[in-house]
């Protein structure tokens, strides 16, 4: 397992700026805060041991490197495996309380590194590069937001000194069962930029959720450096995936329970007047692709029958989120797909682990097969408005 020192990390050593102290070292895990068991989805040690298990014995095949580190010193890993020309990015656990995709991400990573010809095939046309549990601190906390008080950040950002802090900050209250004021911290995934070099700026705060985020998180700092690096490497990152949960919803027109939400949209398309403010990344943004990947998902899981796996829905529609990962990928010319599977940790701990894992992992290989065989740009992009919508509430 090797180090991959990050553009945030080789800037913060040439400056001599202290890095946080022992990376990867065993850290104390915070005390459960609702009454779910977690104990049967995979934490930071587990993950580390299976990683290190998988690439030693890939006989090459198989790279894990530690890309950055979380604001508590944990690292984050990247997982490569592949060398086809089309590169698939795929996160896991920015939200420490969504946990079912780093174990379907390790499904996959099982899959694509085998020896059957079909893995074989896989990797000659992919690249995939995988970010499993890329919050860590939050994912040993079971909780959404990152470990790191605003007072941290002015002392990475000096010229932020005075700035009101960000919106997306909390240090006063319980959320979704954590007590943020004993512990506080950000929602990383409102803390991108589609400009990858932006530097923060104090006038840019506290900003707004349909405002671009800053980089002032050293998690969101590690996803933007090994985005980066793959487009420098290989002029684009044609997929990227990211993986959530929501809350507990429903199939509109009906009570079934939703168990995933597929979603193409995450900003005002830049060529529209909508999306004006954003017109600089008109021609990189590619709205079908994206609409085709989140098909290819969706006829996957589609394809399992009369099952829970035929109740996926899209997600909330006519977003404007420059600040997530998705938003800000996209419209740096990523095709971009969102997962959110039903219910948070706090909703029923790992209750249905196993078929919401399955689900997720029934998607991915969706997306993966139509990439790898080009079969994805046959798909109808109109079809992704065939997708049902979600419901707050049951039908009556």
């Amino acid at each position: 397992m090797k180090k991959w020192v990050g553009v945030t990390a080789a800037i913060a050593m040439a400056a001599g700026i202290a890095l946080p102290a022992a990376p990867g070292e065993a850290l104390a895990k915070e005390e459960s805060h609702h009454e779910f068991s977690i104990k049967g989805f995979t934490d930071y040690a587990e993950l580390t041991k299976k990683l290190q298990q998988v690439e030693k014995t890939s006989k090459g095949l198989v790279s894990v490197d530690v890309a950055g580190q979380s604001n508590q010193g944990r690292d984050i890993y990247t997982v490569r495996v592949g060398s086809g020309d089309k590169v698939v990015l795929i996160q896991s656990e920015i939200h420490g309380n969504e946990k079912t995709g780093t174990d379907a991400i390790l499904n996959l990573l099982k899959t694509v590194s085998g020896g059957s010809p079909y893995a074989q095939q896989l990797r000659e046309e992919i690249t995939f590069v995988f970010m499993p549990m890329m919050n860590p601190d939050a994912s040993e906390g079971d909780k959404r937001r990152n470990t790191m008080t605003w007072a941290e950040v002015v002392e990475d950002f000096p010229q932020l000194s005075g700035a009101q802090p960000s919106w997306n900050y909390l240090d006063d209250r319980v959320q979704q069962n954590y007590d943020y004021s004993k512990n506080p911290g950000f929602d990383v995934n409102r803390d991108f930029n589609p400009d990858l070099d932006y530097v923060p700026q104090p006038e840019d705060f506290p900003g707004s959720s349909s405002d671009p985020g800053w980089f002032i998180t050293p998690e969101s700092q590690t996803s933007r450096d090994v985005y980066k690096s793959l487009v420098e490497e290989f002029g684009k990152v044609d997929v990227f995936i990211d993986l959530h949960h929501q809350g507990v919803y429903y199939v509109e027109g009906t009570s079934d329970e939703v168990t995933l939400s597929l979603s193409a949209q995450f900003v005002p398309d830049p060529s529209s007047p909508e999306g004006a403010e954003y017109a600089q990344y008109a021609d990189n943004y590619n709205y079908d692709f994206s609409r085709q990947l989140n098909v290819a998902a969706y006829d996957a899981l589609q394809a399992k029958g009369n099952s829970i796996f035929n109740n996926i829905t899209l997600y909330s529609q006519g977003l404007d989120l420059p600040g997530t990962a998705l938003g800000s990928y996209a419209l740096n010319g990523s095709g971009t797909v969102l997962f959110e599977v039903t219910g948070q940790t706090q909703s029923f701990g790992q209750k249905k682990r196993g078929q919401l894992v399955k689900a997720v992992e029934t998607g991915l290989l969706g997306i993966v097969n139509a990439v790898a065989d080009g079969s994805v740009h046959d798909l109808d992009p109109e079809e992704y408005k065939d997708i049902p919508l979600t419901s707050y509430r049951p039908a009556e």
